[in-house]
């Protein structure tokens, strides 16, 4: 079963994002594992792996941004799909999200249909994690 770190402040949006990935299409269904903020992912990392971490970019602590770098620093998580779910929607700031190493970048309010065809589509090319 393929596994997703949830990183997101709002509880309401983690919601979201757990209902719009419930069924998983035709990858699921998914184990979704939630976390607070970006301390939390921290925290909760080790006890992956993660096939794909979705983070928020403005978090209390770390935010999205620096947990996308330590992601990408770090030897066991580094190959993880990210995708950063942000209301700061400029192509400023999408770009600076992917130059990090986000693999894509997903305006709020969030298309749950994007959302989903968008997780099938960076899952689908990868082996699942473990």
């Amino acid at each position: 079963m393929r596994r997703i770190l949830v990183v997101e402040d709002s509880a309401a949006t983690r919601s979201f994002v757990r209902s719009a990935l419930e069924d998983g299409g035709h990858l699921g269904p998914f184990d979704i594992v939630e976390a607070t903020s970006g301390f939390d992912a921290l925290r909760l990392l080790p006890r992956g792996p993660y096939d794909l971490v979705i983070t928020d970019i403005n978090m209390p602590d770390i935010n999205g941004l620096e947990l996308v770098q330590f992601i990408r620093k770090s030897d066991r998580h580094r190959s993880t799909a990210l995708i950063i779910i942000s209301t700061q929607s400029s192509e400023k700031d999408r770009a600076r999200g992917l130059s990090l190493g986000a693999d894509d970048y997903l305006a709020k309010p969030l298309d749950p249909e994007m959302l989903l065809s968008t997780v099938q589509r960076l899952l689908s090319n990868r082996p699942a994690a473990g």
